[in-house]
């Protein structure tokens, strides 16, 4: 049940959107009596804010002509804060009532913050999407990502300094579709007028060293999804090894060890098992192009992390390549069975 205090801050919230409200209309929409709403408004005139009774048949309550609560003093990056924090909580699958709240917290925020500092953060509402939890990662400028967001929502050609994973620096000027917030990191979704074809790229935030909003317009494909673009990007990025397996499971559980982003899954062909390496184990081999075997293709530096993960899998697979994972994956085989069987001689076994 809400406490009377948030029923007199409901009803502030109601008289804020203008017009005369009648008390009958004001006791249903408070769930309350209109004795109980004549009570409410002498609270609120106690506590200076100016609501007006209008009497006759067809009166009722208003705020005085004029009357506004006063701009929230907050700086950018404060605003940005309370904003993003509330946006994170509808995304991360909060319950029904708490995205209501979330909502009508935000809605409030904008309303009573300074226009220009309004508008912008309401063009970084429009233009991001969200992906899973975030990790640990240093974030954007604020002045970076509302720059972004206001270019992307009104199409205006963005010019850029970026530094790319090898350290490269280089200027450039993009056309910015969309921001995506993912794992931790920010995203931005562009076409590079410097690939010549107009080829969609995903630029991490936290990389852009400089920018500036250009004139010019230009138009976002019909059905362009940021998300599904930086997902794409991220699995596809060239990376020192490539991992191609297939695992006897369905994709929601293999999706629990292995994110959309870290992994491309899609059934395995026909004709794979024809194709497994000899040094595969025969019982992983058994069936490996029957249903219910998924293709798993995956970008790393590093292939240490990958043998616990398919551990943790706990389904039949194959290792198509490289052969190096499939020694790390015996490796761990042997690690393991030698800890189990540990007889606790050297002070360390149970």
């Amino acid at each position: 049940m809400p406490t009377s205090t948030a029923r007199v801050l409901a009803l502030l919230e109601i008289l804020q959107g203008g017009g005369l409200r009648t008390v009958p209309d004001l006791a249903a929409r408070l769930g309350v009596d209109e004795r109980t709403v004549r009570r409410y408004v002498g609270h609120l005139l106690d506590l200076g804010v100016p609501v007006d009774a209008v009497r006759g048949r067809h009166g009722g309550y208003r705020l005085a002509p004029g009357y506004r609560l006063p701009p929230l003093m907050f700086t950018e990056e404060e605003a940005l804060a309370v904003l993003l924090g509330l946006l994170a909580g509808r995304r991360t699958g909060l319950s029904a009532r708490d995205v209501a709240a979330g909502e009508s917290a935000a809605a409030k925020l904008r309303r009573v913050l300074p226009g220009r500092l309004a508008q912008r953060l309401e063009a970084l509402l429009e233009t991001v999407g969200f992906t899973g939890p975030p990790r640990a990662a240093a974030p954007p400028e604020a002045g970076v990502l509302l720059e972004l967001a206001g270019a992307a929502r009104h199409q205006h050609p963005v010019a850029l300094t970026y530094s790319d994973r090898r350290g490269r620096v280089s200027d450039r000027t993009v056309l910015p579709y969309g921001l995506v917030a993912h794992s931790g990191r920010w995203y931005l979704t562009a076409a590079d007028r410097a690939a010549g074809d107009g080829e969609v790229r995903t630029f991490r935030l936290d990389r852009i060293t400089a920018l500036s909003v250009q004139s010019g317009s230009f138009e976002i494909p019909a059905g362009f999804d940021p998300v599904a673009t930086v997902l794409d990007g991220i699995a596809r990025t060239p990376w020192a090894h490539e991992v191609v397996l297939r695992i006897r499971a369905d994709v929601a559980h293999i999706r629990r060890q292995l994110p959309a982003g870290l992994a491309t899954l899609s059934p395995a062909g026909a004709g794979a098992a024809s194709a497994a390496p000899e040094e595969a184990d025969d019982g992983a081999r058994e069936d490996s192009a029957g249903a219910g075997w998924v293709e798993v293709r995956l970008n790393a530096e590093r292939l240490e992390w990958i043998p616990a993960v398919l551990a943790a899998v706990d389904r039949p697979f194959v290792i198509e390549r490289p052969a190096a994972l499939r020694d790390l994956v015996h490796a761990l085989a042997r690690r393991l069975d030698e800890h189990a069987t540990a007889d606790g001689s050297d002070g360390t076994g149970t």
